[in-house]
């Protein structure tokens, strides 16, 4: 499975913007999807995922009430919308996919393809 993200850029803080990741190939298997982060000198983590069947979602909890992951099965693609986005979000974004119906994970080592990253800089 490919994963590309995109969406990434430069935003002010209490701006919105929208990650996208669509996946390719071995589309024979049902995923949940999460993205992660990265900031410089942090190790990643865990920002949101969703199940494959929508019904599931989680957030890490600096973000619940700002960010809403979703998917579109038949795009084959996960959204993440952020809004009041702050200067703290800044890093760079992955998208990741597990083998997995039911529950999705929200430990990184869980996942089976990560795409290539998309950077987002909010400024203050």
């Amino acid at each position: 499975v490919q994963l590309q993200a995109s969406g990434g850029g430069l935003v002010q803080a209490g701006g919105s913007r929208r990650l996208s990741c669509t996946a390719s190939g071995g589309t024979r298997s049902r995923y949940a999807m999460a993205w992660f982060r990265q900031a410089p000198g942090r190790e990643r983590e865990f920002v949101a995922s969703i199940s494959w069947s929508g019904v599931y979602t989680y957030y890490e909890d600096s973000v619940k009430g700002r960010f809403t992951i979703n998917r579109d099965n038949v795009k084959m693609t996960v959204y993440l919308q952020m809004t009041n986005l702050k200067p703290e979000d800044t890093a760079v974004y992955y998208c990741a996919a597990e083998v997995n119906e039911r529950r999705p994970n929200v430990v990184a080592n869980q996942y089976d393809y990560w795409g290539q990253g998309t950077q987002v800089t909010v400024s203050s």
